[in-house]
């Protein structure tokens, strides 16, 4: 079994959780010469961190709830994203349709000017308005929108930043475990003793002598029937969906469209072949593995689409949805729209019990200068070797500079990298060339280098990919595959997500499942 830490191992900190913010602090803290042990009870990334709307952005709408201080950190992220991995993230130009009954043109303004100067820009273009009756992005939309404004933003491929993180971790000295739950914390005056449980019902006692609480979702359940320990922050869960339909528009911006409702959706390029949309806002009481979409969310969603575009968005048009928990941090506001998308840390520590940090609420832009923040509160109590690092460093895949000589700039960079990869593998037909540009950056080499892609076990996915995405990436299912590591499945076929189902089968030992983007249930007193 990969990494599973031998009984009694001892360990700096554990990290309980592999979403976003969980891995991000992993590897800030690995980073800095600590001796780090992170579990997930699932996949990475197998929540709420692989059912964002993929942006790297600031939150436009947030200046409406005076979030300054949330847009602003955000704001300052997103540079430092794109240039620390131009092969998952990279610029984006979002089109707004100006409806007269919706907000004034003088306050839509008055917030692009804000957005574009909340923050320094050097790759980000700012802001302008456009004639939709002249500019691309009017061809798809009804024909009484004229007036819109365009500014800059990122996207990311979500899943595949919190492997990144992962990679990064484990590189930098961690012990990255899937696939096993914390189920029990006894806490002393200078340690944690820990009780793991896999899937299978192994158990490992590990110690630490600190623990981090980035359970996302279920981060007060873990706190205080894991970690036996008072809660004094309060997490409002809230159920964001996604739809996916065939593309509505052949250009390369994506859409932000406001509702009579006074919320946002956005309509996104996806995949090539595809238009995302979303999201959904919708106050989650059930188990937090059970969220699903449901008719009402599909019926808004493609309600509040064809208000815009010409040609309608029904219900029939969907090929794909996904829906994630947000564990934001309850500010008792009425709207769910409305409550903050800012973090707070919680750190339980003195002279009489080990160190116990709690991570509340978040967003994925901002994970990396969370991750900073957490390790910043740690690294004094354990005596951390070295100080703050991630802000200039790439992420796995990332540093392109053996390809294209110095970095100019991350969407470029990337265009000239994908043309280097062509030239050393001509062989490459240019699809696979570009995706697999795209998922590894950099690392490609690792799966190229093997000599031989291997037979093909669905359209465009060979065993190469497979062997190297089980042995670097934790990949351990079909459904891990198509729909995390790649989106794949997207594209596939029901029978050929089968066939890559019985490959993993046969090839790993797994009990795989390749039809859609469902984790497994956990049983209730798994919290991590």
């Amino acid at each position: 079994m990969r990494n599973v830490p031998a009984a009694d191992s001892s360990f700096d900190v554990l990290v309980v959780g592999g979403g976003i913010n969980g891995t991000g602090i992993a590897r800030d803290l690995a980073g800095r010469g600590l001796s780090v042990l992170l579990c997930e009870k699932d996949d990475l990334a197998a929540h709420t961190s692989s059912s964002s709307t993929k942006l790297i952005h600031g939150g436009l709408r947030y200046l409406e709830y005076y979030e300054f201080s949330l847009v602003k950190k955000a704001l300052a992220e997103r540079e430092v994203l794109l240039r620390s991995a131009p092969h998952i993230m990279w610029p984006l130009r979002f089109v707004m349709p100006h409806d007269p009954g919706m907000r004034p043109v003088w306050m839509v303004r008055a917030g692009l000017f804000l957005y574009d100067h909340l923050a320094r820009r050097e790759v980000l273009p700012g802001s302008r308005t456009v004639d939709l009756r002249r500019h691309v992005a009017g061809t798809p939309l009804k024909r009484g929108f004229s007036k819109g404004f365009v500014y800059s933003d990122g996207w990311v491929d979500d899943a595949r930043l919190v492997v990144l993180c992962a990679l990064d971790a484990e590189e930098r000295g961690a012990t990255v475990l899937t696939g096993w739950a914390c189920v029990d914390a006894q806490r002393s005056a200078k340690t944690w003793r820990v009780r793991l449980q896999s899937a299978r019902g192994e158990t490992r006692e590990v110690t630490a002598r600190a623990l981090v609480n980035a359970a996302g979702p279920w981060a007060a359940q873990f706190l205080v029937e894991c970690a036996h320990a008072p809660r004094d922050k309060a997490l409002r869960l809230v159920k964001g969906s996604h739809i996916v339909v065939k593309k509505l528009f052949d250009h390369d911006h994506a859409y932000i469209f406001q509702n009579p409702d006074k919320r946002i959706i956005f309509a996104i390029p996806y995949e090539s072949d595809f238009t995302l949309i979303g999201t959904t806002d919708v106050e989650h009481h059930g188990a937090i593995d059970a969220a699903r979409i449901d008719a009402a969310e599909i019926a808004y969603l493609c309600e509040q689409a064809s208000r815009y575009f010409e040609n309608p968005v029904r219900p029939a048009d969907v090929v794909w949805s996904y829906s994630g928990v947000r564990p934001l941090l309850d500010d008792e506001s009425g709207d769910p729209s409305a409550v903050t998308r800012d973090y707070a840390l919680e750190l339980d520590a003195s002279a009489t019990a080990a160190p116990l940090l709690s991570v509340w609420g978040g967003k994925i832009t901002t994970f990396r200068k969370l991750g900073e923040e957490a390790a910043d509160l740690l690294a004094a109590p354990l005596g951390a070797p070295r100080g703050t690092w991630t802000r200039r460093a790439h992420l796995p895949g990332g540093d392109l500079s053996a390809w294209i000589g110095p970095a100019q700039r991350p969407d470029t960079d990337f265009t000239r990298f994908v043309q280097a990869l062509a030239q050393r593998y001509p062989a490459l037909p240019v699809t696979l060339c570009w995706r697999l540009a795209r998922c590894y950056g950099s690392r490609v080499e690792l799966l190229l280098d093997q000599g031989q892609l291997g037979a093909e076990v669905a359209p465009g996915l060979h065993e190469a990919e497979l062997n190297y995405l089980h042995a670097h990436e934790w990949a351990r299912s079909a459904e891990d595959v198509l729909w995390r590591r790649t989106k794949l499945g997207l594209h596939m076929s029901e029978a050929e997500r089968e066939a890559v189902a019985d490959w993993c089968r046969a090839h790993w030992g797994e009990n795989s499942s390749a039809s859609a983007h469902s984790p497994s249930a956990a049983e209730e007193k798994t919290c991590s």
